[in-house]
Formats: C-alpha cells, sequence, structure tokens
C-alpha cells in the first residue's frame, strides 16, 4: 500500500497509538494546536463580527491557524529536516484538508441541526478534529 492509506495499518496504528513516546509528541501536538485553536477562535470571532457567513468564518480560519501550526509541528513536534518542507507542506495541506471539511461538518451540524452558538460551535468541532489531524500528520506527513 502506498500513501496514507499504507501507513494507517492497523497494527501501525495500534502502535502509535500504545508507544509512550508518541504520547509526549501528542502532547507538543496539543500545545502546537492550543495556539492555533485561541488563533482559530480569534480569526472566527472577527470574521463572525464583519458579517460573513459562519461557514466562511470556519475555513477562512482554520487556514489561518493551520499556517501557524504547520511552522511550528515542523520546528518542534515532529523534528523535520529542512529538505523534507515541501513534501510534508503538501501532505499538510491535504491532512488539514480533511480536518477543515470534517471541522465544517461538525460545525455545521452543531450549528444547524442542535442550534448552537456559533462559536461553541466551532469550538467544539475543533476539538474533535484535533486527534484526527494527529494521526494523519502523524503517521504521513512528518513520519
Amino acid at each position: 500500500m502506498s500513501g496514507l492509506a499504507g501507513r494507517l495499518r492497523p497494527r501501525r496504528l495500534r502502535a502509535t497509538v500504545t508507544h509512550a513516546p508518541h504520547w509526549w509528541q501528542f502532547a507538543r501536538f496539543l500545545n502546537v494546536g492550543a495556539s492555533g485553536f485561541a488563533i482559530n477562535l480569534a480569526v472566527y470571532s472577527a470574521l463572525l463580527a464583519a458579517g460573513l457567513d459562519y461557514r466562511l468564518c470556519g475555513v477562512a480560519s482554520n487556514i489561518t491557524a493551520l499556517s501557524s501550526n504547520f511552522l511550528l509541528h515542523r520546528a518542534w513536534t515532529f523534528s523535520s529536516r529542512p529538505p523534507e518542507a515541501r513534501r510534508q507542506a503538501i501532505r499538510f495541506s491535504v491532512v488539514s484538508t480533511a480536518g477543515i471539511a470534517l471541522n465544517l461538518l461538525i460545525l455545521s451540524l452543531l450549528a444547524e441541526g442542535a442550534d448552537m452558538p456559533k462559536l461553541p460551535a466551532e469550538a467544539l468541532a475543533s476539538a474533535f478534529v484535533a486527534p484526527v489531524n494527529f494521526v494523519g500528520n502523524r503517521q504521513w506527513t512528518f513520519r
């Protein structure tokens, strides 16, 4: 198997989840994610206050936060070598696009289906997507 599907084999996924150093890496991932989360909610709130559609706000705020996260993940979470930057940027974009799509789906379900206020809906959607992004980036982007 090649690509992301080849990286997510059950045995490899189990090893990622049970290996102690991966939990420390996940802690670093969450710290970077916390800064991205703050950026996401700040941009989301500002765009929402400007009167833009909440879905557009969600996409724009996620892209802004993920740009910052990519640089921090390369430098600290996954400690990558410079020659890999282009390949990693492309892969990070693929994982992030899937994460944004999932985030947007959850955001819409919460905001429309559950009639939840939009800012808490975005916060909850982002929190749900974080582990999905970690696994995708750990197994494929920064392996």
